[in-house]
């Protein structure tokens, strides 16, 4: 008797949560199917680079250090960026402890916010077409991520051509911070911002959207585990009643629902709990990480140098971008071309730098002031906590883990010192929790890509069929609901 009322009510529970999320199920399939080959925009290093003018040496007359009103953020510098601002050089300061502020690399004066005609210039420099519409915003459907915070307002560039190409200008620092084209935006529609239920009303409103997720995935989950309960007992009693090659008592549309459902469950449960995941439910996964005060203190306490703007111009004619910086308490330079691999040089003698492991570790130990440093490994190859899915990925690199509480690892590269990564005991497991079952990336998918794209796609059509035929069968269910009440009613 109890069993049978678990039984009703485990029907019940799939049936009705069923019709009210199948929709979603569909469209979470549909559009991560998209996301495999469109990423939401972006603009990352290379992509900046590439239209950054090189730097017109000629023009670089002061130093960093040289502005009226800035002497006393030197001693506390983090980084220091020289790179042209439309057909000025402009250096860009980031103390340890204040806002980053601007300085003009001809004149020495402090380079004020960006203005319309500026920003207008920038972003046809950068494009290498003329800008037919500028506007300025705060955000809008592709520049919401908090990480472009520090640079609202943003100046919109519509550039002409047959891309339908935008740009999006930092009012602080002229930068151009981001970039879209229609193409990218089109496919966005259905890809990222379905799938991350990702609309600008509800995205900006970041705690709201979070709830949202937890909120509409949680019962997703409920759904698929039923569904599997249900669909293996199903497969049984098919078993037991019919001969013959038959798995299953059903037939039609309920059919498929049912053979699709039990290929695809595992996978469907897996990557519907590590999509809930992703937002960190109970904040299980949060951590404080590697303090700023103890990267400073590893980067080393020491003012950084005045770069020598002459010898700089000797040695990186080319250059797009030079940053200053310390790392292991040693400062260095990159110097960044296009299309040419980044060269870090020694910041006093511009002279390239060597692998200095001893050093390394002995100024990592600040890194974690209170532990020891109880393994340490060179990394030639990626592994299960060094990789990427996207992009190239720094190797070698100096893996070192830590005995504190959270169990740190930190990845440092051997030649320049500079932290690549950082993660605890609990961002490990949230690595196999969610990176894993949600983008399937393990080493040995992701060397054989077309392997990898044949699983996400073979699992996916199984999730599809599951999921549209269940769409079908709710509307019949309702459907038939609702004819039924309307025959009672009526007394037929």
């Amino acid at each position: 008797m109890i069993w049978r009322r678990l039984k009703r009510w485990l029907y019940l529970t799939h049936r009705w949560i069923g019709i009210a999320t199948c929709l979603l199920f569909v469209l979470w399939f549909g559009s991560g199917l998209v996301m495999l080959y469109v990423p939401f925009p972006s603009l990352d290093g290379k992509e900046r680079l590439q239209g950054l003018a090189t730097i017109a040496w000629k023009k670089v007359e002061q130093g960093p250090f040289e502005a009226t009103g800035q002497v006393s953020l030197e001693q506390d510098v983090r980084k220091i960026v020289l790179e042209m601002r439309g057909d000025r050089p402009v250096w860009h300061i980031t103390p340890w402890e204040a806002e980053p502020y601007a300085v003009w690399a001809d004149n020495g004066q402090k380079a004020e916010q960006v203005g319309r005609a500026e920003a207008g210039r920038i972003a046809e420099a950068f494009a290498k077409a003329p800008v037919m519409a500028m506007r300025a915003i705060h955000n809008d459907q592709w520049s919401v991520p908090g990480g472009l915070n520090v640079h609202r307002p943003l100046w919109k560039a519509e550039v002409t051509g047959d891309e339908g190409k935008i740009l999006y200008v930092s009012s602080t620092s002229g930068e151009v911070v981001l970039d879209t084209d229609r193409r990218e935006r089109f496919w966005n529609w259905l890809g990222s911002i379905p799938h991350w239920l990702y609309p600008r009303a509800l995205r900006e409103h970041q705690p709201l959207w979070r709830q949202v997720v937890l909120w509409v995935s949680g019962p997703c989950i409920l759904v698929a585990l039923t569904g599997m309960w249900i669909g293996i007992m199903r497969l049984k009693v098919g078993k037991r009643r019919f001969k013959g090659d038959r798995m299953t008592p059903y037939r039609g549309w309920t059919k498929w629902h049912h053979v699709s459902g039990l290929v695809g469950s595992i996978f469907l449960i897996l990557w519907i709990f590590s999509g809930w995941l992703s937002v960190d439910p109970w904040r299980l996964f949060a951590s404080e990480g590697i303090t700023t005060r103890a990267i400073h203190d590893y980067a080393g306490e020491q003012r950084l140098p005045e770069p020598n703007q002459a010898r700089l111009a000797q040695v990186a004619p080319n250059a797009r971008r030079i940053v200053l910086s310390a790392a292991a308490r040693q400062p260095l330079i990159r110097i960044q071309q296009a299309d040419r691999e980044d060269r870090v040089v020694d910041a006093v003698s511009l002279e390239p730098l060597t692998a200095d492991k001893a050093r390394i570790v002995t100024a990592a130990r600040r890194l974690v002031p209170d532990a020891n440093i109880v393994g340490a490994e060179m990394l030639t190859k990626p592994d299960a906590y060094w990789y990427t899915v996207r992009g190239k990925l720094s190797l070698p690199a100096l893996r070192l883990r830590f005995d504190d509480a959270s169990e740190t690892w930190v990845h440092i590269d051997p030649v320049t010192g500079e932290l690549l990564g950082q993660a605890d005991s609990r961002r490990r497991t949230y690595r196999w929790l969610f990176d894993l079952f949600h983008r399937w990336d393990l080493n040995l998918l992701l060397n054989a890509a077309p392997a990898r794209d044949l699983l996400i796609w073979l699992m996916s059509i199984a999730g599809l069929i599951s999921s549209i035929t269940a769409v079908y069968i709710g509307w019949i269910r309702l459907r038939r609901a609702k004819a039924h009440g309307q025959a009672l009613a009526t007394g037929n």
